[in-house]
């Protein structure tokens, strides 16, 4: 921790990676799987934005999730590179407060769209009668709109009191970003009130959602025994594997982490365990809904020919 004035403004973020060839291998896998997050969510977007054949709620949910992940990825890795490669650990104050407003608005609204997915998969198996009235446009606009909005009103409350607490100690972050409660060890004041309203956010963002998925899953897999058709059962089978898995990866270590008092934390746990939902969840949500899907394979390969024929007709005038 030398070179670190204490009298400056600026946060310094200790990183997640030793200075090491061990540290050096991690760092490149984790810079592999920023590009492959970004192409893999990219790819879904467009995917989803040109083939008529998946513009319906599911999709268009899924790719919000998708514009979610590729933001979340981009609002942490960039500046961990950076970091890495140039030595300068060095964060400005409004920098931090910005990072932290994307961070926790990214992850209000990613866990409120799980939830509006998993409500959708709920209508389309146990209602599927109903489904073009529950699920309507409108409906799933006014999903995506709350989810953004919700995550970004919850997020401002939080980055307000962070940058206004006052910070006596050394500015040193143990983290690989500017998170919350490992800024919270470097205040000088008592902040258990507020550590109380991030236990209540948390458990309004992350408890309740994975209680009303689960509970939506138990009803889905109910009704998927009593299906009569055999392939019905398993692509409902496999669409709700598919997203639960999403869920877990999620859900678990944003819980596992933010839920725990103060004194049963360790700096570097949380850092290993912000990599499964800040690093590790972008790449996998485009991997689990696409490798999985025959309607998004089904996709892939229809704009490929689009293009191909395009370029063939070009080629021949």
């Amino acid at each position: 921790m030398e070179n670190i004035n204490e009298t400056s403004t600026d946060f310094f973020l200790l990183g997640l990676f030793p200075p090491s060839r061990i540290g050096l291998f991690f760092f490149i896998l984790s810079f592999l799987i920023f590009l492959m997050a970004l192409f893999g969510n990219l790819s879904m977007i467009i995917l989803i934005l040109l083939d008529t054949h998946l513009h319906t709620p599911m999709y268009f949910l899924l790719s919000q999730l998708s514009l979610m992940d590729l933001n979340y990825i981009s609002t942490i890795v960039p500046k961990m590179v950076s970091d890495y490669l140039l030595g300068n650990k060095s964060i400005s104050f409004i920098g931090c407060g910005v990072q932290c407003f994307f961070f926790i608005a990214l992850a209000g609204a990613e866990g409120l769209i799980l939830v509006s997915m998993a409500y959708d998969r709920y209508v389309a198996i146990c209602f599927p009668l109903h489904y073009p009235i529950r699920m309507s446009k409108r409906v799933c606009v006014l999903m995506i709109i709350g989810s953004w909005i919700m995550g970004s009103v919850n997020s401002c409350a939080h980055t307000a009191y962070v940058l206004h607490i006052p910070y006596c100690r050394s500015r040193a972050i143990n983290h690989f970003f500017c998170d919350v409660p490992a800024m919270l060890t470097l205040a000088c004041m008592d902040t258990w009130v507020y550590e109380y309203t991030v236990f209540v956010s948390i458990t309004l963002f992350l408890v309740f959602p994975f209680i009303g998925i689960a509970c939506s899953y138990g009803r889905v897999l109910l009704a998927i025994c009593s299906m009569q058709s055999t392939e019905g059962r398993k692509k409902a089978y496999s669409t709700c594997r598919t997203h639960l898995t999403v869920v877990t990866f999620y859900y678990a270590p944003f819980a596992y982490t933010y839920l725990r008092p103060r004194s049963f934390r360790s700096p570097t746990e949380d850092k290993v365990l912000a990599v499964f939902y800040t690093i590790l969840t972008p790449v996998l949500n485009p991997i689990i809904y696409s490798l999985r899907n025959k309607e998004v394979m089904g996709a892939l390969r229809r704009v490929i020919l689009r293009f191909c024929s395009v370029k063939m007709e070009q080629h021949s005038h």
